[in-house]
């Protein structure tokens, strides 16, 4: 589990490099400055919690439930955050209908704050 959970992490961190330099070179121009905000919002909880996988990945002890369910959270909550931020980004771009998407970015956010609680509680208990 160690080494899916670290080779996810890199995967996770690389496209949030490329996604941060498409966005810097070739996006700049196309999309609004709020588009453009968003974007960037979602690169960067995106490479913060790579890293956090990187390091869960490296640190935790894997005989535990509780480092499965955190590591679980922040993985989740990368995807279905800084994902349907993509996803709303390139819709609206295209002019296509949005709206399913829309809360699909606090539930991410939920599942990455559950991730940093039980992250915390790794440590109390």
């Amino acid at each position: 589990m160690q080494d899916i959970v670290i080779s996810f992490a890199a995967i996770l961190g690389g496209i949030a490099v490329m996604l941060g330099a498409f966005g810097a070179h070739v996006l700049q121009s196309k999309l609004t400055i709020d588009q453009l905000r968003s974007f960037e919002t979602a690169i960067r909880y995106q490479m913060f919690h790579a890293l956090a996988l990187l390091w869960c990945g490296s640190s935790l002890s894997w005989g535990d439930s509780l480092s499965v369910a955190l590591t679980c959270c922040f993985a989740v909550g990368i995807l279905l955050f800084s994902g349907s931020i993509y996803g709303l980004i390139y819709l609206g771009y295209k002019q296509k209908p949005k709206k399913f998407l829309g809360p699909i970015t606090p539930l991410g956010g939920l599942f990455l704050i559950v991730g940093w609680v039980l992250l915390g509680l790794e440590y109390l208990l």
